[in-house]
């Protein structure tokens, strides 16, 4: 089974008597590292495996859904690395528009400046600067963890390669009439000053008011409800639904606009719902999203009262005023009048905040750069109609299909000095002048660039080919172009992925940047609450790591990953993973010390007891099952089968029930040794994608080869022994049964019992020795009285607890419980023969009921069996 080709010293079993992860992880990272084990080589022959990097910000730290992600990646890249593949984990960081500048613009505000005093080359050198000096700090943060990304390859959405693809596919999709200019309703952030996009909206539940106002006069009047009474300002009609009778006379007519010197049309628009409230809209398109459509389709003007800083820019009292002073003002001038019908507040409602300075955003009407995203949106749907790209798990295809099949086009233009600076050029006379990489942008008097830059996502949406040097067909484009597979959280699934998914398949020809789209799940606090500053639930996994080790933290996001599914994680559960860790160093270092190698062949079956063919057969399967969970991203489950494999079958039986033969020595003990080198070996390179530092400790010293990183995946060799198999778990119901029935008895593990073994005639005969050394059963000796007698397996074990127990007093402890399961059973029994309780009762009820009578019948017979074979007075 032992297939690594690695170049092998001789091995030593010397190992600390504790593992100390805060002295292993940092030097072991850095030997990987130094080693180039992480790297990839675009002329090799091996097949490729590639997976990018989601980009964190430049700003960013290392957070709890950063380590999930990654271990997830880290594990998948690790194992193809040790299957043979040609492995690229493209690691790099997204230049992050709005949240850099707004760093760099708070320390610009200590120093009493601002970007404008700089002028914008000057600040954007500063940021450049602040980069170098400040940002990134996440690199270091990932290999904390322990993610075996390609250093040498790392990326910058603002390098220079980078730049020249996010010039080309502008100049290339503006050339194809898929890139606009046109002024439209966006999400405006007062504060940031710049258009931001929907993923950057922050929605939260605000105390605000609902007023209901009255426009017109006498039987031509109507009343409409609004919580943003400030933009009534800019109202141009009221909308009714056309089929609503209570309006149809007012269909077409002018009515008065309150606070003003304007009249305003009532239009019949179908978007308009007449259950809804009283049934009839204020429209200002100038300032909100539906109300900018109901504008465009009955030719309404577009009137805008705010400006960038949401100051009232319209004439009259209310000019100069911010928004939501604006807001009490005109409520106050409108109750004056009497035009307020009803006021309702605290009025809670859903409301968008910017997510980086967390200002409530404005819908505003804008001259903005859009991409046209119908034809590159059904592209991106049919790759996964036609089964180009899968989606795992499945059932998120159609959120996908929700998302691509009504997408809107997409605003891609910012109000920043941070980010690719939209390449078009306008000229004295009106000319618009898009311009590539290669080509010289227009000069003379009066030309000018586009002050806007791009959005983060649309440099990010190249990521899977851009950083591989596209627009040039370098050869690692070539070698890895498209990935293998995308893992993201779902929360992305519309903003990065599907643009990723627009992109890839525009600019490579049809080719989808990527087979298949992993998703998972967000990591919550160990209750299943969302992590939030707020709830103060946050965690900072560099703690965990300081405290339990990089390997515990892995293991305990991976053991929670299910796909699409969101993870609850607490503390309680890293330590019990940091006891996993410990767990797996404590016994490899007792089996190295008793004699566990990887030296020689291992013998031939013929040669093994029945329990080294029993573990080398649950070996196997364990290996077969690992992969299978592997391709289907069953992240939890893999881990689960390994902790259990490695926990229990591993070290709490296989060790435990070979200590007889290595403490017997011979050739008994050299078989076992060789058999549990072999499995160590195998279950440490199983282990090592997901708890890669530990095992690379262990594995290194168990075989003294180079590297665990290295070293061959392992491969199910087609070994199985059915009857060993069978043969061991009759020994394991022997010794369950008996340490159930010693604990029933109250005795301590460690006391010592005379006992009879009756097990002649069975399989059980080989394994006496363990048996009795696992169970603390002593030899039958003189005076020797079977006062309890186990039958089990088809074998019966014989105890002598005289002297141990008081009999006396179980045998009340024992008739106590025997009558309360007598009772619970009579009384299940009763409910289950009333047949008008039948009738009435849920299924979910009855069976409980049903399991409760169960319960109690196995109860009663184990009670009875127990005071059988206590010892008679």
């Amino acid at each position: 089974m032992t297939e690594n080709t690695q170049q092998q010293t001789a091995p030593t079993t010397e190992l600390p008597t504790q593992y100390a992860p805060a002295e292993v992880e940092g030097p072991l990272y850095e030997r990987w590292v130094e080693r180039g084990y992480f790297e990839a080589d675009a002329k090799s022959e091996k097949p490729p495996y590639t997976i990018v990097i989601p980009p964190p910000n430049v700003t960013g730290s290392l957070h709890l859904g950063h380590a999930f992600e990654h271990t997830l990646i880290d594990a998948l890249t690790r194992r193809k690395r040790m299957q043979g593949f040609e492995t690229l984990w493209q690691p790099g960081m997204d230049h992050a528009g709005i949240a850099t500048q707004n760093v760099v613009e708070r320390e610009l505000a200590k120093e009493g400046k601002s970007r404008h005093d700089l002028g914008r080359e000057a600040f954007v050198e500063r940021v450049w600067q602040w980069k170098a000096e400040s940002g990134g700090q996440i690199s270091g943060q990932m290999k904390r963890l322990g993610d075996g990304v390609a250093w040498s390859r790392e990326r910058f959405t603002m390098d220079e390669g980078l730049s020249q693809a996010v010039q080309t596919i502008f100049k290339k999709l503006y050339d194809d009439e898929l890139i606009y200019r046109a002024e439209r309703i966006i999400n405006w952030c007062p504060r940031c000053l710049t258009a931001i996009s929907d993923i950057e909206v922050e929605y939260q539940d605000d105390d605000g008011e609902l007023v209901s106002i009255r426009y017109g006069e006498g039987d031509d009047s109507l009343v409409v409800a609004t919580t943003r009474a400030e933009t009534m300002l800019g109202d141009t009609a009221v909308a009714v639904h056309p089929d609503d009778e209570r309006y149809k006379h007012l269909i077409g007519r002018q009515i008065k606009l309150p606070l003003t010197d304007r009249t305003i049309p009532v239009v019949a628009d179908t978007h308009v719902d007449p259950e809804f409230g009283t049934g009839a809209v204020k429209v200002t398109p100038a300032h909100d999203p539906n109300d900018f459509e109901i504008g465009q389709r009955h030719n309404l003007p577009n009137l805008a009262v705010m400006d960038e800083r949401a100051i009232i820019t319209a004439h009259g009292p209310f000019q100069g005023l911010d928004r939501l002073e604006a807001r009490s003002a005109i409520v106050a001038a409108l109750r004056a009048e009497g035009r307020i019908v009803a006021e309702k507040r605290p009025y809670t409602h859903s409301v968008g905040h910017c997510s980086r300075c967390k200002t409530t955003i404005e819908p505003r009407l804008s001259m903005q750069w859009w991409v046209k995203v119908g034809p590159l949106a059904q592209a991106a749907g049919d790759a996964v109609r036609d089964g180009k790209v899968k989606i795992h798990p499945q059932e998120m295809e159609k959120r996908y299909f929700d998302w691509v099949d009504n997408l809107h086009d997409w605003c891609i233009s910012r109000q920043l000095w941070w980010g690719h600076r939209i390449p078009v050029w306008y000229g004295p006379d009106g000319e618009v002048v898009c311009v590539g990489p290669d080509e010289q942008p227009p000069t003379g008097e009066g030309w000018h660039q586009d002050t806007d830059v791009l959005d983060t996502w649309f440099s990010s949406g190249l990521w899977p080919f851009s950083t591989l040097g596209w627009p040039e067909r370098t050869e690692s484009l070539e070698k890895f172009y498209p990935n293998s597979v995308l893992v993201t959280g779902y929360d992305i699934l519309f903003f990065w992925v599907a643009r990723m998914m627009m992109f890839g398949l525009y600019a490579m020809d049809g080719t989808p940047p990527f087979h298949t789209i992993a998703l998972h799940g967000m990591v919550r606090d160990q209750n299943g609450k969302k992590m939030s500053k707020s709830f103060g639930n946050v965690v900072n996994p560099l703690d965990w790591m300081d405290t339990y080790g990089s390997d515990a933290v892995r293991f305990t996001l991976a053991r929670g990953a299910n796909p699409g599914v969101d993870v609850p994680i607490g503390e309680d559960w890293v330590q019990a993973s940091s006891k996993f860790a410990n767990k797996i160093w404590n016994a490899t270092r007792f089996a190295l010390m008793n004699g566990a190698t990887v030296e020689g062949e291992l013998p031939d079956p013929s040669e093994m007891s029945a329990t080294d063919r029993w573990i080398l057969s649950r070996l196997n399967k364990t290996v077969a099952e690992v992969d299978a969970f592997y391709d289907d991203y069953q992240f939890s489950k893999l881990s689960d089968a390994l902790y259990h494999f490695a926990w229990d079958e591993v070290f709490d039986w296989y060790v435990e029930l070979s200590k007889t033969t290595f403490f017997a020595g011979g050739e008994g003990a050299r078989v076992s040794g060789r058999v549990l080198g072999e499995v160590l070996d195998v279950m440490l390179r199983l282990l090592h994608p997901v708890v890669p530092f530990v095992t690379e400790t262990l594995w290194t010293t168990l075989t003294g080869g180079e590297s665990v990183v290295i070293a061959d995946w392992p491969k199910d060799s087609g070994f199985r022994d059915a009857a060993a198999e069978q043969e061991i778990a009759l020994v394991q119901r022997v010794i369950t049964e008996v340490r159930r029935f010693r604990k029933e008895q109250g005795l301590q593990d460690a006391q010592k019992v005379p006992a009879r073994l009756a097990l002649e005639g069975t399989t059980l005969a080989a394994h006496e020795a363990a048996i009795r050394q696992i169970l603390r059963l002593q030899p039958e000796g003189e005076g020797f009285s079977a006062t309890a007698s186990l039958p089990v397996a088809g074998a019966t074990v014989a105890l002598d607890l005289s002297g141990t127990i008081d009999v006396e007093a179980e045998r009340k402890r024992l008739a106590k419980d025997l009558a309360a399961a007598e009772k619970e059973k009579a009384q299940a029994e009763a409910k289950l023969g009333n047949e008008a309780f039948l009738a009435k009762a849920p299924d979910n009820v009855v069976d409980k009921i049903k399991s409760r009578l169960a319960k109690a019948d196995e109860d009663i017979a184990r009670i009875q069996t127990q005071l059988a074979t206590l010892p008679q007075a």
